[in-house]
């Protein structure tokens, strides 16, 4: 039953502002970090991976190879959901913090380990095969990450200020967007794309070591979640999570992954799609643009991203989730198709503009994402819920998005098709959210359900 933002105290109540900093600091450092690991991947998949290890495609068939690296982006999504369920149900028997901990560091190690891997040229198809195998571990750590983080800042929260801590680990993403996208760069600017192909792409992954180090270390001091404190203290952990989850949850997680699709594709066209398209050869259906400004430009623009989500959460404790989400896909279905004329023009303060309005529209239906989805599941399989929601959901809208994107280029020859691609998705996440109770906020996060009947009694 839904109560009250002004009776109910929440968990972060509790919390002294110290304390409460911490929490805030540690899931948008640690996000920061796991996403800047991600998208350095997106961005080098749309720049230099085909050549490096698809050399004999790349020579025979750029844009078939350009596709191929594209999809290389989505094999990590699919295995997001085993990462979910595994983090999930660790999360919810042992604890936020811990899961947290080992996500980060495991996606931080197969990073770095990108960084050193030998190109076709060296080890011929093993190459690829070392790659794939780094993307599914990047994969299963990103599956667990989101959740954890999601779930540490709203279950400190206070009620009526859900939707604003929530939005800090999501503003993550866009500050990894930001961060991976200055790194390359400034690489690019020193040493020039040349040298970049050759050897520089690999120093954005290798510096992904120190920020495993800064991030550990600000984790470490953030306190359990209280809510998960409170399951152990009533001995309410389950005994088996996932099992109750798909049996009384079904809906949630299904609702949970169509409402964030049209939000992931539209994300990842920024993060690898864009720049890549704009930078390339007018011959290979690109732009023809200089490579550098485009990425400084892009690195600009996701400011529009991180602003938009800290006030999306913030008006969504305000005006209702559910109304923040439902304003905030009409604005990206309106936008969908006229950036793509500002992005033709290959104009760069058209293209920064384009762009940086496409980001804005993200945010309201980005922002509020944690609090909704902590509070359309019940405490005992909370973890898991928004952890599965968030990986299929990911599958679904991101995954692919890049890759669908040039296929739609390459068969239609217009880029505007792409946007007519991402209104569809809007359509389909604004009836999923508007399916969701709108009376579930401002719910009891420490409330249990009902246990199940003992056979036999």
């Amino acid at each position: 039953m839904a109560t009250s933002d002004a009776t109910v105290p929440g968990p972060g109540g509790t919390l002294d502002p110290k304390e409460k900093r911490k929490v805030l600091a540690g899931t948008m450092v640690g996000t920061t970090i796991e996403w800047y690991d991600f998208f350095i991947y997106a961005q080098a998949a749309g720049l230099v991976l085909a050549p490096l290890f698809l050399a004999p495609l790349s020579d025979a068939n750029p844009a078939v190879a350009q596709v191929l690296s594209f999809a290389t982006i989505g094999i990590s999504f699919l295995f997001r959901p085993l990462g979910a369920i595994v983090a999930g149900h660790l999360g919810d028997r042992f604890g936020r913090k811990r899961i947290l901990v080992f996500t980060l560091v495991l996606m931080g190690v197969a990073t770095c380990a990108i960084g050193l891997l030998p190109t076709y040229a060296q080890i011929g198809v093993a190459a690829p095969i070392l790659l794939i195998l780094m993307r599914v571990i990047q994969g299963f750590s990103a599956g667990g990450e989101w959740g954890g983080a999601a779930l540490m800042s709203v279950e400190h929260a206070p009620v009526n200020k859900r939707g604003y801590f929530g939005a800090y680990p999501q503003i993550g993403v866009p500050c990894g967007m930001i961060l991976a996208t200055f790194v390359v760069w400034v690489i690019t600017t020193v040493i020039g794309p040349e040298a970049f192909l050759e050897w520089g792409w690999r120093i954005p992954f290798l510096l992904s070591f120190l920020l495993i180090i800064i991030g550990h270390l600000i984790r470490k001091t953030v306190e359990e979640s209280p809510v998960f404190k409170v399951m152990q203290q009533r001995r309410a952990k389950s005994s088996a999570p996932l099992g109750r989850l798909f049996k009384k949850n079904t809906k949630e997680v299904v609702l949970s992954a169509l409402i964030f699709v049209a939000n992931n594709a539209a994300g990842y066209l920024v993060i690898a799609f864009l720049a890549t398209y704009a930078s390339r050869p007018v011959e290979e259906m690109g732009l023809g643009m200089d490579r550098g400004p485009i990425l400084l430009a892009t690195t600009l623009a996701s400011f529009g991203w991180l602003i938009s989500t800290l006030y999306g959460g913030w008006i969504s404790d305000r005006i209702g989730r559910v109304r923040t989400f439902q304003i905030g896909y009409v604005l990206l279905a309106a936008w969908a198709v006229p950036m793509w004329f500002m992005v033709d023009t290959a104009n760069i303060y058209m293209y920064f503009l384009g762009v940086f309005v496409f980001t804005l529209t993200f945010g309201l239906s980005y922002g509020p994402q944690s609090a909704l989805y902590a509070e359309m599941f019940p405490a005992e399989v909370r973890y898991s819920g928004v952890s599965i929601g968030y990986a299929l959901g990911a599958i679904l809208g991101g995954a692919f998005a890049a890759m669908i994107a040039e296929m739609l280029l390459t068969s239609f020859g217009a880029s505007w098709t792409i946007g007519v691609y991402i209104i569809g998705l809007s359509v389909v996440s604004f009836v999923a959210v508007s399916l969701v109770n709108k009376n579930i906020q401002g719910v009891d996060l420490h409330a249990e359900e009902e246990a199940d009947p003992v056979p036999g009694k």
